[in-house]
């Protein structure tokens, strides 16, 4: 699947661990500054009106979330070569998930394509009613949710699996496993409840804001450990 040879585990690291860091930044700006600022949930016109207003930031979040995508791939193969030290199956598993899941966000992002789309004023959206204008807009946002949190269960199976893998090395700080063995079910909670318990939305929100914080730390704490100490050899003590 992957090309291993010309890439040590410490280089593997270093590039899982920036790809990480990259990914917080872009989905803080995407998701958490543009996204929530622009989307107005059950108001469509005010949406419509937030999104035109402001069309080079939806852009801006547009190309954040291709970023992720890619950083997304990349994390797949550095982490899986990265992991195969410890077991080279299971590590491989992981990155055909996480692969799995940048797979699925590229489907759900396209969402966001066609409203950029819908909103640039050419003949085809010109010629649409407000409100059917405004239905297919909200229709197509509400797609990039469903379609993102379906692949974020399965990126919850994915760091399950790192987590394993993590709790199974001797070399990795085990409290990082058990932060990404609460994040992983946390991903798979939340987003199933999403996907399959529309009718719950306040409660699993509620839900999310209070695992949020467990959420972070595992996977920002992962990839800083990696950034710093991955990949490392331990220092052999100086003869006297």
């Amino acid at each position: 699947m992957f090309e291993t040879e010309r890439i040590s585990p410490r280089k593997a690291a270093v590039i899982v661990g920036v790809a990480m860091i990259m990914i917080a930044l872009c989905a803080g700006f995407a998701y958490g500054f543009i996204h929530s600022s622009l989307v107005i949930t059950g108001n469509a016109a005010a949406t419509v009106s937030q999104i035109q207003q402001n069309t080079p930031l939806f852009r801006a979040e547009i190309f954040s979330w291709f970023l992720i995508l890619v950083f997304d791939i990349i994390i797949a193969g550095a982490l899986t070569i990265f992991m195969k030290q410890i077991d080279a199956h299971l590590s491989l598993l992981g990155g055909w998930f996480r692969l799995i899941y940048a797979m699925i966000l590229g489907i759900a992002i396209s969402n966001l394509v066609m409203v950029s789309l819908l909103l640039s004023g050419d003949d085809y959206s010109a010629s649409l009613p407000a409100d059917q204008l405004s239905a297919q807009v909200m229709f197509s946002l509400s797609a990039f949710n469903s379609i993102w949190s379906l692949g974020l269960i399965i990126f919850g199976l994915h760091l399950l699996i790192i987590a394993y893998l993590i709790l199974k090395s001797d070399f990795i700080p085990k409290f990082l496993g058990i932060l990404l063995v609460i994040a992983a079910l946390s991903y798979v909670l939340i987003h199933s409840m999403y996907v399959f318990l529309p009718q719950y939305e306040t409660t699993t929100m509620l839900i999310e804001k209070i695992l949020s914080l467990p959420m972070t730390a595992g996977e920002l704490g992962f990839g800083i450990w990696l950034l710093i100490k991955g990949g490392k050899r331990p220092k052999k003590a100086t003869e006297f």
